[in-house]
């Protein structure tokens, strides 16, 4: 049978994913060989060669890129500290509130004297990262969620940070 992930184009983006790796074989099962199915098997065999043949004449050795979760993780948090944070929701839009129920309580507890809603945000940031380095991912993503409602909490109340940014 053809059709959406059996097209083609949709078999040469799934077997070329596999080649990523350079020990990768993919398995097709199927009742007979599809139009789709043979047309992508001709296409990759093409693309391999035309590849086998670059490296040959260039001498490359293939391999597999090994990440582990470390280099993984570098790339989010990186993300993070560049302030790629979540945005929130825009006050001029009619007919919406830029406060959800429960939001002015949800920072309560860090607003009045003494208090610097930006420093506790940046505090349990830097402890969301830590988390994560260590691999502590439950306590991150906790962390993660009550970083985001201290956010829109101040978002929702109208304060500005005091402080700038933490790196």
């Amino acid at each position: 049978k053809e059709g959406f992930l059996r097209s083609e184009t949709s078999l040469i983006q799934t077997i070329g994913r596999a080649a990523r790796n350079s020990e990768a074989r993919v398995v097709l099962y199927a009742d007979h060989i599809t139009g789709s199915m043979e047309r992508a098997m001709a296409e990759t065999a093409r693309r391999r060669a035309r590849q086998e043949a670059h490296n040959k004449e260039f001498g490359f050795e293939p391999i597999t890129v090994i990440s582990g979760v470390k280099d993984v993780l570098e790339g989010v948090t990186s993300k993070a500290a560049q302030g790629l944070l979540p945005k929130g929701r825009d006050p001029n839009r009619r007919g919406r509130s830029s406060t959800l129920p429960g939001m002015e309580e949800a920072g309560a507890d860090y607003i009045g004297k003494g208090h610097n809603l930006t420093r506790v945000i940046d505090s349990l940031e830097k402890e969301m990262r830590e988390a994560a380095a260590n691999l502590e991912f439950e306590l991150a993503a906790r962390l993660r969620d009550e970083v985001k409602k201290l956010r829109d909490t101040e978002i929702g109340l109208g304060i500005e940070a005091v402080l700038p940014p933490a790196d």
